[in-house]
């Protein structure tokens, strides 16, 4: 008869092929609160966004702390809150809110999402909370590096794969930095006449430094009063933020001691362009954070992103050819720590066989005991892959849904499982060796012994692991998503592993040993 062990490693690698999911990256750690902003587009000032705030204000307030009758009953889309922070700039409001039942979160999210869109050029994003990352979706967080020559490719390439991104995912949360991606903003552009300038002994510097401050105030130095840091502005005289009429005759000190109005030093034109300037390795930059639905693994994500945004758009012409685009954010520390990860699982492995090598004094006795790897591991995939098919039909039944992704922590489970499914099989073939050896049985009375005397404490090591991290895996609450998927994989691994024990690994043990006995009887003849 043929070994087992060939079957074995392809059932093993079928399934760690086909049923390993798209990897996540780390849990969220995800509180039931959202941090969600509305990103004004250019020419919108301090008074237009607070009169925008107060229709925030009027529309959401009634609902903190309301008794949820109405929502219960269809008739508002917005859940009962517990608290609701607002902020208010020039350019953004942004809201911290947390609803009473921790499973509306999700609407809130949505609803404070469609109120901000209704506002005419507004961009709205709306992120959960995380004790973990930033609280702006940083652990499934697909940020694009959108870097070129100039600002005018630049903001449209980010503007087409921002209508992109919104197409190609079922309602995603998308927010650009900056947060206007459009190059309208109204600006007072001042040109030095250099000539003059060197003149009168005036750098670039000081022109800038002397404007700042007859006009918005430029920062000089700091004080400590107690343990209070305090800053130090220099304004003009005439206060802050004069009349554009009034700009031309801003009086300029030389060094010379002379005093000259700034049209004669400068050329003062309105224009429009962006406010803010990012830069990325000194390349003028565009970061899109692209956050995927949540049953759209990272890895997934990134993966639609490449084909159907970057590619699509460098075929279409969208993307220019000076133009260039990195994925970063998650999906570069995911593909970073996978890395780390499977290094440590090579040395693992490796640690595991040497030391089976000790205890057993045997480079082949340690390979037959290892196959116990490859099986666990898949006993471990189908598991998750099981809890996650059951856990969708959760709700046909009244039920919360339980999903766990397959994420970085939860991979850590493997590395655990490398040193708890070799136990059981060192017991059975260090039985059987031992039966063979002392009461010169056959293998298969020898191998059938061996399970026989074990059968038992593997039973219980089992049963009592199972039933110690059942209610970590099957029970969700607040902060079993940590640490659920590395329960997990340990759970359906051990299972797995116990039930190969007794049924696979007997059968190769006695083909082993088998033939060794054949290949000793021959060597003796």
């Amino acid at each position: 008869h043929g070994s087992p062990a060939p079957a074995a490693r392809g059932f093993s690698l079928w399934v760690i092929l086909v049923l390993t999911p798209p990897a996540e990256y780390l849990p969220e750690g995800e509180e039931p609160k959202t941090f969600a902003a509305m990103s004004a587009p250019p020419g919108y000032n301090l008074q237009e966004m607070e009169a925008i705030a107060r229709q925030v204000e009027d529309y959401f307030l009634p609902h903190v702390n309301a008794d949820g009758q109405a929502y219960a009953a269809g008739e508002t889309s917005v859940p009962p809150m517990a608290y609701l922070n607002m902020q208010v700039t020039p350019t953004r409001i942004r809201i911290i809110a947390e609803t009473l039942n921790p499973r509306h979160i999700e609407a809130l999210m949505d609803e404070i999402t469609r109120f901000y869109e209704q506002f005419p050029g507004m961009r709205a994003f709306a992120a959960k909370g995380s004790i973990i990352s930033s609280n702006d979706g940083g652990t499934r967080s697909i940020n694009l590096d959108i870097s070129g020559p100039d600002l005018v490719s630049v903001y449209s390439a980010a503007n087409a794969a921002y209508q992109q991104a919104e197409e190609i995912f079922d309602n995603p949360r998308i927010q650009s930095q900056p947060s206007t991606l459009s190059l309208a903003q109204p600006l007072i552009q001042i040109m030095p006449d250099w000539d003059r300038a060197a003149e009168l002994g005036l750098g670039a510097e000081s022109i800038g430094f002397t404007v700042a401050s007859l006009t918005e105030g430029s920062y000089v130095d700091d004080f400590f009063l107690d343990d209070e840091k305090i800053d130090i502005y220099v304004y003009g005289s005439e206060g802050r933020n004069p009349s554009l009429d009034s700009l031309p005759d801003v009086m300029v000190h030389t060094p010379q001691g002379a005093t000259l109005p700034l049209s004669s030093l400068a050329t003062i034109e309105e224009t429009v362009d962006t406010s803010m300037v990012r830069r990325v390795d000194g390349r003028r930059t565009v970061t899109l954070n692209v956050i995927p639905p949540d049953d759209v693994p990272l890895e997934a994500g990134v993966a639609r992103v490449r084909t159907e945004i970057l590619q699509s758009m460098r075929d279409s012409g969208a993307l220019p050819a000076n133009v260039d685009v990195d994925i970063s954010g998650a999906s570069d520390q995911l593909n970073a720590t996978r890395e780390a990860l499977t290094g440590n699982f090579i040395i693992a492995i490796a640690i595991v066989y040497l030391l089976l090598v000790a205890i057993f004094a045997h480079w082949g006795f340690p390979l037959l005991i290892m196959t116990a790897i490859p099986l666990g591991v898949a006993g471990g995939i189908v598991g998750l892959a099981l809890m996650n098919l059951v856990g969708g039909l959760l709700p046909m039944i009244g039920l919360q849904p339980l999903r766990q992704p397959f994420d970085m922590i939860t991979m850590l489970g493997f590395l655990i499982l490398m040193g708890t499914v070799v136990n059981n099989p060192i017991l059975v073939v260090d039985q059987a060796r031992q039966n063979l050896r002392q009461k010169g049985v056959t293998v298969v009375q020898a191998v059938t012994g061996a399970v026989q005397t074990r059968l038992r404490p593997i039973a219980m090591t089992t049963l009592t692991t199972i039933c110690g991290l059942s209610p970590l895996v099957f029970l969700p609450g607040e902060g079993t998503e940590l640490y659920r998927g590395v329960g997990a994989i340990v759970l359906f691994g051990l299972l797995g592993a116990a039930i190969v024990t007794v049924t696979f690994l007997p059968s190769l043990t006695i083909f082993v040993l088998g033939w060794r006995e054949r290949w000793r009887r021959s060597r003796e003849v």
